[in-house]
């Protein structure tokens, strides 16, 4: 399998636009800290939340993502594991999620970048957000319209968690990476 430096010059290469590599990075920060709370592979972790998304920029119709990304993973040897898990992301693909790594990179996929969208617009960025604060901006449709609530209420279910404790696993993985996914004070 390739390292994860491997799979950051990949994934560099491929996605150029700052607000996309940082929810990458948001999601791999959601997927690092499940790994490490589920007892799994941090590095596979983190490499499937890094390269979930890395063929939108270039193919973001659902023709295309994630299907052509997959497929220069495979041509790279990526596991078959990671690459049913970013097939799994998109509802659209037909590829159920069987896996823990499935099912994780779901959950934590459209709520990062909906803690993202929430730590924008607080003055300490993720410093001290709590759940209340997001699950209030989770009633206000109009706030991060973009996002789908029912993904965000699908992933939570289908990893068998309550939202309140999924959204707090969230928010501490990705403040452990404040730095750099650009939302530190």
């Amino acid at each position: 399998m390739p390292s994860y430096d491997d799979a950051l010059a990949l994934f560099l290469e491929w996605t150029t636009t700052e607000s996309l590599r940082r929810h990458a990075f948001a999601v791999e920060a959601g997927m690092e800290g499940y790994a490490k709370k589920f007892g799994e592979d941090v590095e596979r972790w983190r490499i499937t939340g890094l390269l979930h998304d890395m063929d939108y920029e270039k193919h973001p119709t659902k023709k295309e993502h994630p299907f052509v990304g997959v497929g220069v993973l495979r041509a790279n040897g990526y596991p078959e594991e990671i690459l049913q898990a970013i097939l799994g992301h998109a509802e659209y693909s037909g590829v159920p999620r069987k896996t823990l790594l499935a099912k994780t990179l779901f959950a934590v996929d459209e709520l990062a970048g909906f803690i993202t969208a929430v730590a924008y617009v607080r003055p300490t960025k993720l410093v001290g957000m709590k759940v209340k604060s997001v699950r209030k901006k989770l009633k206000d449709k109009a706030f991060a319209a973009a996002v789908s609530r029912s993904d965000i209420d699908k992933g939570a279910a289908e990893l068998g968690l309550d939202l309140s404790v999924h959204i707090q696993n969230v928010i501490g993985a990705m403040e452990a990476r404040a730095e750099r996914l650009g939302l530190a004070r």
